[in-house]
């Protein structure tokens, strides 16, 4: 509908409550996480495939992300009051948008090899080597960085105080036109590959009676997860900031469209949502190689373990058999790590 002044849209409860509690919980969960997951890279660099350069490169995009968080979290506690600057605000969302772009890049570019791998391993072999992989993941940083360098030339502050995700109303038409450049070509393209690359491999992967049945598992679980990432984390965000910015346009000549409240709530419940994927990631790690989701079963049973010797203690009763158990865990990964073989593409 027309009119001259449309109705207020309250953020408050969103960026005052939701926002920082749910950052808090990402950062947590993320940083332990991806902290785990690199590790275990780092530990077994030379027994993984080339698609684990591509995981290394995920997780090196979530921590970037990750440790911007606590400067928002102050954010949002102060009551949407920025402190840090206007310099280090435009760095924060540059850091936001490139983990949430070269996340998206790598999932593409792991959803590739697997199809490679998978459908066409003889044309495969030995032509997509590490050094492959590491220039492809250049590339995929390089182009997400330009794509997202404009939107730092966008104001970001407000009276030294706001520090916007988009920018000011001043220039939220120019903005918009940018987003929906951004989202074909960052979001729409890589979306359309991974799920064509991973809609042939499951094809593939159930017809077939010679793949082995923990690889059928494998590839059905990464899929899954590649499923939950775009449907939980990005679909929702990419859609509902576009329709966001289109609604602001919109009040800028004075149309007050009907559906525009329930776009903003759904907005900003995305902007939650999509933070998520930097926790989510790692989940990647499981399915992409055996022996990081072994490795990561091992650390979370020796976790439980140690809760439950310092519980025991606390009630002053003495654990039996707790040692035993962890030798046998230890040897277990030990005799799994010398006898594991080294999968490049899955």
């Amino acid at each position: 509908m027309n009119g001259t002044k449309c109705a207020k849209l309250n953020k408050e409860i969103y960026e005052h409550t939701i926002l920082p509690t749910l950052y808090s919980l990402v950062f947590i969960v993320g940083l332990v996480a991806n902290g785990l997951g690199l590790k275990s890279l780092w530990h077994n660099w030379k027994k993984l495939g080339n698609i684990n350069i591509f995981v290394l490169n995920l997780g090196l995009a979530d921590i970037l992300y990750l440790l911007t968080l606590p400067f928002l979290i102050v954010y949002y506690l102060k009551g949407s009051k920025w402190i840090f600057g206007d310099v280090f605000c435009k760095v924060t969302r540059f850091c936001f948008n490139l983990n949430l772009y070269c996340s998206i890049g790598f999932l593409t570019c792991i959803s590739v090899y697997r199809y490679l791998g998978i459908v066409h391993p003889m044309r495969a072999m030995g032509r997509l080597t590490a050094t492959h992989s590491v220039v492809i993941s250049v590339i995929v940083w390089i182009l997400v960085s330009a794509q997202s360098l404009p939107d730092m030339f966008y104001p970001k502050t407000f009276n030294k105080r706001k520090c916007f995700d988009t920018t000011s109303s001043e220039h939220i038409k120019s903005y918009l036109d940018y987003t929906i450049t951004w989202t074909f070509f960052g979001f729409c393209i890589p979306f359309l590959i991974t799920i064509g690359s991973y809609g042939h491999v499951t094809i593939i992967v159930c017809r077939s009676n010679t793949i082995e049945k923990d690889l059928k598992q494998r590839s059905l679980k990464l899929l899954a997860t590649l499923i939950l990432l775009f449907s939980l984390c990005y679909v929702p965000y990419h859609i509902f900031k576009n329709l966001s910015l289109y609604s602001r346009v919109l009040r800028m000549q004075k149309i007050c469209p009907s559906w525009e409240r329930v776009v903003f709530n759904a907005h900003q419940a995305s902007r939650g949502l999509v933070s998520l994927n930097s926790a989510l990631n790692p989940l990647v790690y499981l399915h992409v190689n055996e022996d990081l989701g072994t490795q990561f079963r091992q650390l979370m049973q020796r976790g439980r373990q140690m809760f439950s010797r310092m519980f025991q203690s606390t009630s002053q009763s003495v654990p039996k058999g707790g040692m035993h158990q962890e030798t046998v865990s230890i040897k277990a990964s030990h005799f799994h790590q010398e006898t594991s073989c080294d999968q490049h593409f899955i």
